[in-house]
């Protein structure tokens, strides 16, 4: 007897449950949807799970379709949030991940915990021989020690039982890196006097060991995550770790610790940038990874509270970070009881569409390398009283520096330090920011680079000192804080900070700066081209990342164009407002222009969310190619784009681009 498809699925679904296969669920490197759902439990709670049904997770579902689901485990509160025998459970009137995952398991969903590590504060009221010891000896009352025994006795035992009891896929650990900070306890002490020989323990920068400090806390910290990653995998090998923003630009090391995948969830206000830079930086791991955007504005950008925010909005923040290749969640909190309110579950299913529409251009698609933008290491670690991210202002000459190139339209990836020596060469233009500290090491590897025929844009006074020679100039006097003024298209930009006075030994001067807004007089240099090698320079003696981080004025964003084009032209320019981010990758034989609007753009708390983004256009896009392309079109609705075809570069104009496209080259 045969039957049709149709016949076939209805006799399928009339059978028990228990005889229906469940779905296969995926590894974490072929997910690229997901939501994320925690509530840090705790003793005061009283209405745990008591509002969570099968029937809402299956419309949730059904609707939103997601790969995975990362649902509350153990919060920084350290209460867990299922029937525990190992230790301490929060107040529970139903058993919310007994639930989970049941229906997840039905669809072939993948269902991962919310689980915070370094961060349990019940860990430490109850063992305070546990916590971290301040720099005055008391100990922490949030963070346990990576030194004690914590990790073995607590941490390890919960994860082992909340593994086998519901069949976990993985586990998203909270409250790590970001969370760490130097410890005085004993055993860190005999530890530091046995490396160093010193006694006394530093307690902040200018002491001595203070920087061998905080590399022995900062290796400590990775022997713990080793420790727990390993345990659990020889527990159980398929379940998937991620230690949130390790190997993101928090801890900016080559991956080495053999977590699963890379996570991190960003927040706050202008959000947007922040993820630029973690998915361009995040994405040259060669690690599984994806990026989580709060689908609220957190409590902490306004005095009002959590403002939760609309599809657009998280559409806009969304396209950041596809267009980086990399996968996708979105966190909710649900109600204390457990109830997701069908609201949100739309505003989750509209981004879910919104992302799936793109994702076979988009998902583990690879780079074009056009800019490549130092992410420097050495500089956060030896200037910072961190042990790790986030860096806070400290990370601002890359965030601000990456913007402005993003603003001016030009494709730019992010190189890590430890990346540099591997890549460099595949760039045409490399942009070092006003770092204060890039250190001798990475200064010989962009010499050689540069020598070689590469292109490099140096800006800061410190860089000034380090490239000097390369640069052709001369240093006068030491750097020091002035006002600088610079000449731009409408308006003097303010670059006012830290600058190098220098002159010209060979030298072209192409930017000038002024002590005030008079370009009649006192004009000193502030911007040289020279050749160095085969190769060529540009150097910018002030804070040019600093000061566009703090101000993103227009003004400044055109020095920056100045000085790039004096040095580069990309493959892929497009002429349209500066709101317009432009990424250029490859998938499966297909050059990639992907055009992205944010405009609008949430920036400050008292404007916590948006509902509109204006489209703009019509943009004109150049491609320099070395023949006329077979077929052009625009994705993700497959509209036919005619162009033009002349002198190496291929030209179109896109009359319209609401908030995300991706023009699809075919050679």
């Amino acid at each position: 007897m045969r039957f049709t498809r149709r016949e076939f699925l209805v006799a399928l679904a009339s059978l028990p449950k228990r005889l229906r296969a469940a779905p296969a669920r995926r590894p974490r490197k072929d997910c690229f949807f997901g939501i994320h759902l925690d509530l840090h439990p705790s003793d005061r709670d009283q209405d745990l799970g008591r509002d969570l049904t099968e029937a809402m997770v299956e419309r949730f579902l059904e609707r939103v379709r997601p790969d995975f689901v990362q649902y509350d485990c153990k919060g920084h509160a350290g209460f867990l949030g299922y029937p525990s025998k190992v230790s301490r459970s929060a107040p529970i009137v139903q058993d919310s991940l007994a639930i989970w995952r049941r229906v997840t398991a039905r669809h072939g969903v993948a269902l991962y915990i919310h689980f915070s590590g370094v961060w349990d504060s019940l860990a430490v009221r109850e063992h305070p021989e546990w916590a971290r010891r301040r720099p005055d000896g008391k100990p922490d009352e949030r963070q346990t020690s990576t030194f004690g025994p914590y990790v073995d006795a607590r941490m390890i035992p919960q994860l082992k039982e909340a593994i086998e009891r519901y069949d976990l896929d993985g586990v998203w650990v909270d409250g790590e890196c970001w969370a760490t900070y130097p410890d005085y306890c004993k055993q860190a002490a005999r530890a530091f006097r046995q490396a160093t020989g010193i006694k006394r323990l530093p307690k902040g920068p200018g002491e001595r060991g203070w920087l061998e400090f905080l590399e022995l806390n900062r290796e400590q910290f990775r022997r713990y995550v080793r420790h727990y990653v390993d345990a659990i995998h020889a527990f159980r090998p398929g379940v998937q770790i991620a230690s949130n923003w390790l190997y993101s630009t928090f801890v900016p090391e080559r991956p080495e610790i053999p977590v699963d995948f890379i996570s991190g969830d960003y927040l706050g206000n202008a959000c947007i940038s922040a993820a630029r830079l973690e998915a361009r930086y995040i994405s040259q791991t060669g690690k599984p990874w994806d990026l989580m955007a709060w689908g609220f504005q957190s409590p902490r950008s306004n005095p009002v509270g959590a403002i939760h925010k609309s599809a657009v909005q998280i559409c806009q923040e969304a396209s950041v970070v596809l267009a980086q290749g990399g996968a996708f969640q979105i966190y909710y909190q649900p109600t204390r009881a457990g109830w997701l309110d069908d609201r949100h579950v739309e505003v989750m299913a509209r981004v879910a569409r919104f992302c799936r529409a793109r994702q076979a251009l988009t998902h583990r698609s690879e780079t074009v390398p056009q800019i490549g933008l130092l992410f420097s290491t050495t500089s956060l670690y030896t200037t910072s009283k961190r042990l790790f991210g986030g860096w806070g202002s400290a990370a601002n000459p890359a965030r601000g520096l990456l913007d402005a190139l993003i603003e001016n339209q030009l494709p730019v990836d992010v190189i890590p330090e430890w990346k540099l020596q591997e890549v460099a060469s595949q760039y045409p233009l490399i942009v070092v920011p006003d770092w204060p500290n890039l250190g001798g090491a990475v200064r010989d590897q962009l010499r050689r680079y540069l020598r070689q025929g590469g292109k490099l844009l140096v800006a800061g006074a410190e860089n000034a000192a380090l490239f000097a020679e390369d640069l052709g100039v001369k240093l006068v006097g030491r750097a020091s804080n002035q006002g600088a003024w610079i000449p731009g298209d409408e308006v003097f930009a303010n670059f006012h900070g830290l600058w190098q006075a220098v002159e010209p030994a060979g030298a072209e001067v192409i930017e000038r700066r002024f002590p005030t807004y008079d370009d009649r007089k006192n004009a000193e240099c502030a911007a040289t081209w020279a050749r160095a090698g085969a190769g060529e320079i540009v150097g910018f003696y002030g804070p040019l990342g600093t000061v566009f981080a703090l101000t993103h004025a227009p003004a400044a964003r055109e020095v920056v164009r100045r000085l790039v084009r004096r040095l580069f032209t990309p493959m892929v320019t497009v002429e349209s407002p500066p709101t317009v981010e432009v990424v250029l990758r490859r998938k499966d034989g297909l050059l990639l222009v992907h055009l992205l609007n944010a405009t609008a753009m949430q920036v400050a708390g008292d404007y916590s969310a948006i509902d509109f983004v204006p489209p703009v256009g019509p943009l004109r896009v150049n491609v320099r190619l070395p023949r006329p392309p077979r077929r052009v079109r625009l994705e993700p609705d497959s509209q036919p784009i005619e162009g033009s075809w002349g002198d190496g570069v291929w030209s179109a104009v896109i009359p319209r681009l609401e908030l995300y496209s991706i023009l699809v080259v075919e050679a």
